[in-house]
């Protein structure tokens, strides 16, 4: 392509154009035709309208420049077009029109400004025409049947087609039919084709016209190529030339600028705009020519382009006179009023278009509006329309023009037919426009919709107008709409608060009684507040059953069994922005130090769950309120079913609270299966919000029990959703980083531990409201610091979080248990087991991981028979996750191989390998200290511990002839791993590292300093010679063998 102003500058005709003679038509392949940019300034024309072969276009004679009135023809009409000053040339629609005209019907049609006639004109100039071409702009006095084919014979002599006298119309009412017989006749004995262009032949509304030039066209056969222009279709008979393949249609769509040609447009008018700013450009214009062409000479004028280019309001008033000139003021005054009273919906239903107008036309006037391209398409298949986003910012305008009064009336009407129509999230948004916010509250509510603010594709649209929703406001369903906003947000405690003014009557519909249960239970209990007692009778009409959660083929979850550690506090609600609430362990403590700290104090192993007492209820959002669980089940009961079957968010999120809760409680086994039922629950596509953040918290309450693989697969399967439903990085979650960097911590890799957790606090640093995931992260993050032998730098990590016992951290004093046991541990390792010991004292609540933790303090301080006593108080071996009976076998161990027994503490810590090997958890024995060290160099039988611990299992140690000769054991992962039958590349390799750190395929793009398609081409060579299929299995697969 090339501008006209550019040294390729098109060399411009004033009047006709093409072939002189009548040879045949050119062929060949219309692509190896077309002219390169430069050869189409090698036209026959030059600035001034002279044939550049020194031919000269005669003048008619002058009997045959009469109008039907006698008036002379306006040879005007007969000049091709000149292209404006910066005309870019399109090649992929000169090879379509090119290729139509190859037949004996091309139609062009597209709104004002669209480009149709400088795409034919830019054609005749590139001489691409199978023959010469016959131009005749119509016009609107050119309607009456004599006059159009006066026009159209004076254009044939005017180009010098050889045709014998046909005669003239003698009227301009009609036209004898012997006319236009003779006509067709006389075209039909050309020796080669001539094309007819038409421009603006909607002027010719008369039925009788479109009729006569169908009967030429049929009858002049191959000679007559006839190339129609306009906005909207011609009356010939589309229809049959469609079933006979004999017509080329070219429509909006297609004549729309792509951004490469938006590009090249701007830089024609000597402006370089970002990227970003072609592409919001071409988007707000739809690449309407006219539109695109007026902003860059507004942007010429402006100082700052960049910022214009991007500026919705700048772009609309660059083309604003244009559209009133061109569009509304050509419509009649009943459109006009149509137009405006609707400029107020996104999206225009006829049936709306007549309450909002009081008439019944609606659906006549959008139909002709389409038809006649007036900047108002219809949505696909449906019975909804549209306007062109500048053309409906005029109209809004002209709206407000028309006094403030009128706009929010039309929004209340326009919101009650939507409810009334199934589309609530839009009458919702028309309630706020009209400012009538307790008709709003009360649709989110009596209809149910109050997750809907938390989750699915509405949810972000939704918070952004309930979050402009004034405070304070009087009744019931604005107080929960508000905590619904909250929730979103991640501001729990907010959340309470509003819950806390919204008290329903006695009589109130169940639907509002059941959307204030829901995010009581969502919102959770405040810190210090005490749970239901589990001997709580249900709520009226609720079946009294245990705390355990039913799931859905009726069968009760486990209980009786052990309990899993007291996790800390809840999760966010699902849909809020940066809600990173680390649901781990509360009591997982910092490693015992690394090798390069020298302590002559055994470090403390990483604090050991809670197990508490048998289920009780779901903790309550106030004192002496019944289970929230049961409540919300109880009242789902009470709702119209089918109301509930639209809803299925309802399920999911009230499975996801309770797996919150019962995490925030201590019971870690009941909240997995809690989880994974919310899972289950989460199949449509309103609950993928709430799947998301499931795998999150699945992911940390399995990391916090040491299931590393699941941890790991439910983690690598959350970012991967975020990533396919275009969650914005600032509104993820950083539940699944922290998972994930707690999984490489358990396994050792505190390398790996940093990034993730780097990548947890992007793309800002997690809320302050959030101290649950502030805490986590510390703790996680002076492990490291710990195993990198920097002691102060752990403490300092610790220092950071700003917790407090009695804090609104939404998880009481939990954040603080884990940071005590996380300085426990950091103490210990700097041989100061009293220090230890008084920051145990500042957890508020006690369990496992605190009995843990001061049994390896009661043990550094030589206190060998407390510590045993501790330890021997805690439940059985099998009761606990797999990470706590590690910890407790090495915390054994050291204490036999203190007091000499050097054979149990080799039996224990070879019981205690049996237990971690499955789940990778090596972090536990290389944070354990130089006991351990000293035990595995001085004691038999400890080689294949040894090697294991060393990042391979003997097996894959032997394949590499690095081994030790042991071999893999029952549970070890790696055994039974195929072998790598192809070599990684070393590219590969590195594209697998930046996989294995969830990097998205754009990041590892940057990153490495390729193009996205290699990236992809890479990743496929990975999963094949790994023999996977998804990017979380290569990096199992690659950690089993040892690749990464």
């Amino acid at each position: 392509m090339a501008c006209a102003a550019s040294p390729a500058a098109l060399l411009l005709p004033r009047r006709g154009c093409g072939r002189r003679g009548m040879g045949p038509p050119v062929r060949g392949p219309v692509r190896d035709r077309l002219p390169p940019p430069l050869a189409i300034m090698e036209g026959r024309w030059d600035h001034e309208g002279r044939r550049t072969d020194g031919t000269a276009v005669e003048p008619m004679a002058e009997d045959a420049q009469l109008h039907p009135s006698g008036d002379p023809l306006l040879v005007a009409k007969f000049a091709v077009p000149a292209v404006p000053p910066a005309f870019v040339a399109r090649r992929r629609l000169l090879e379509r029109l090119t290729e139509g005209a190859g037949g004996p019907l091309t139609v062009i049609t597209g709104p004002a400004g669209a480009g149709k006639t400088t795409l034919a004109s830019s054609w005749c100039q590139a001489d691409l025409a199978p023959g010469p071409v016959v131009w005749l702009t119509v016009e609107s006095a050119d309607n009456a049947p004599g006059v159009f084919w006066a026009y159209v014979l004076g254009a044939f002599r005017y180009h010098r087609v050889p045709l014998p006298d046909v005669g003239s119309p003698s009227s301009a009412d009609n036209v004898d039919h012997s006319l236009i017989v003779r006509l067709a006749g006389a075209l039909a004995q050309l020796t080669g084709p001539v094309v007819l262009v038409l421009d603006g032949l909607e002027h010719t509304g008369v039925h009788g016209v479109a009729a006569e030039l169908d009967f030429v066209l049929a009858h002049a056969g191959p000679s007559l190529r006839l190339v129609l222009l306009g906005r909207v279709d011609p009356a010939l008979p589309l229809h049959r030339y469609r079933a006979e393949a004999r017509v080329c249609e070219m429509r909006r769509s297609e004549l729309a600028f792509t951004p490469g040609e938006t590009a090249q447009l701007l830089r024609c008018h000597g402006l370089t705009p970002s990227r970003e700013s072609i592409g919001i450009l071409t988007e707000r214009t739809r690449g309407w020519a006219a539109g695109l062409r007026l902003c860059a000479l507004a942007m010429q004028r402006s100082e700052d382009a960049e910022h214009f280019a991007q500026s919705f309001a700048a772009s609309q008033n660059a083309v604003s006179d244009y559209l009133t000139a061109e569009v509304l003021a050509a419509q009649p005054a009943a459109t006009q009023d149509l137009l405006v009273r609707t400029s107020i919906l996104s999206h225009i239903h006829p049936e709306l278009a007549d309450v909002l107008t009081g008439r019944d036309d609606g659906e006549r006037v959008l139909g002709r509006l389409v038809r006649d391209n007036a900047f108002v398409e219809p949505i696909g298949d449906t019975s909804w329309y549209r306007c062109h986003p500048l053309f409906a910012e005029v109209l809004r305008a002209h709206l407000r023009s028309r006094g403030p009064a009128l706009a929010a009336p039309l929004h209340r009407e326009a919101a009650r037919w939507l409810d009334a129509h199934g589309r609530l999230t839009d009458a919702i948004e028309h309630a706020a426009a009209a400012d009538d916010w307790p008709y709003a509250a009360g649709l989110l509510v009596d209809r149910l919709a109050a997750g809907r603010l938390l989750t699915g594709s509405e949810s972000h649209r939704l918070e952004r107008l309930f979050s402009s929703m004034p405070d304070g406001l009087p009744g019931t369903a604005p107080a929960l709409a508000a905590a619904a906003c909250a929730l979103a947000r991640g501001d729990a405690a907010a959340g309470r608060k509003h819950l806390a003014g919204a008290r329903p009557s006695g009589g109130a519909a169940p639907e509002v009684l059941l959307t204030r249960a829901l995010l009581g239970l969502l919102a959770g209990p405040a810190a210090g507040t005490g749970a239901a007692a589990p001997g709580d009778p249900a709520p009226a009409g609720t079946p009294a059953e245990t705390g355990a959660e039913t799931g859905d083929g009726g069968k009760p979850a486990t209980q009786g069994r052990g309990r899993g550690p007291c996790r800390g506090t809840p999760d966010p609600v699902p849909g809020a922005p940066d809600s990173a609430s680390a649901t781990s362990d509360p009591h997982r403590g910092v490693p015992a130090p690394a090798p390069a700290v020298p302590a002559p104090v055994p470090a403390v192993p990483a604090p050991v769950p809670a197990v508490p007492a048998p289920v009780p209820a779901v903790p309550a959002p106030d004192p002496g309120t019944p289970d929230p669980d049961r409540e919300v089940r109880a009242l789902m009961g009470r709702v119209d079913p089918a109301l509930l079957a639209r809803h299925p968010e309802i399920e999911a999120l009230r499975r996801y609270g309770r797996g919150r809760a019962l995490l925030a409680a201590g019971y870690g086994p009941e909240a997995r299966e809690a989880f994974a039922g919310a899972l289950g629950a989460a199949t449509d596509e309103q609950t993928w919000t709430v799947r998301y953040h499931c795998l999150g918290a699945l992911a940390l309450a399995e990391a916090a029990d040491g299931l590393l693989r699941e941890a790991e697969a439910h983690a690598l399967d959350g970012l991967r959703a975020a990533e396919e439903h275009g969650v914005p990085l600032d509104r993820r979650s950083a539940r699944c980083h922290l998972a994930l960097a707690m999984v490489a911590a358990d396994r050792g890799d505190f390398t790996g531990a940093g990034r993730y957790l780097d990548a947890a606090s992007r793309p800002r640093p997690l809320p302050a409201h959030d101290v649950p995931a502030a805490a986590e992260a510390a703790v996680v993050r002076s492990r490291i610091e710990l195993a990198r032998g920097r002691a102060t730098a752990a403490l300092s990590a610790l220092d950071d979080v700003p917790v407090s016992a009695d804090g609104p951290t939404g998880g009481g004093g939990e954040p603080v248990a884990r940071i005590a046991v996380a300085r426990c541990s950091v103490h210990l390792a700097r041989g100061d087991p009293a220090a230890a010991l008084a920051a145990l004292g500042e957890a508020p609540t006690g369990g496992p991981a605190l009995t843990v933790a001061t049994a390896a303090a009661r043990l550094a301080s030589g206190d060998g028979g407390p510590a045993g006593r501790l330890l021997a108080g805690l439940p059985d071996g099998e009761r606990l996750p797999p990470v706590v009976r590690v910890r407790v076998q090495l915390l054994e161990a050291q204490s036999a191989a203190a007091g000499g027994d050097a054979a149990r503490a080799v039996r224990l810590v070879a019981a205690a390998v049996r237990t971690a090997r499955p789940h990778g958890l090596r972090g536990p024995f290389t944070e354990a200290g130089p006991w351990l060290r000293r035990l595995l160099v001085r004691a038999p039988g400890l080689d294949e511990v040894g090697a294991w611990l060393a990042g391979r299992s003997a097996d894959t140690a032997r394949r590499s002839g690095r081994g030790t000769g042991s071999r893999c054991g029952p549970g070890d992962p790696a055994a039974g791993v195929p072998l790598l039958v192809e070599k990684l590349s070393p590219r590969e390799r590195d594209v697998l590292r930046c996989a294995a750190q969830t990097m998205s395929t754009d990041e590892i793009a940057a990153e490495l300093f390729l193009s996205v398609n290699t990236v992809k081409t890479h990743l496929k060579s990975v999963y094949r010679k790994l023999a996977v299929s998804r990017r979380s299995e290569a990096v199992r697969r690659a950690r089993d063998m040892g690749l990464l």
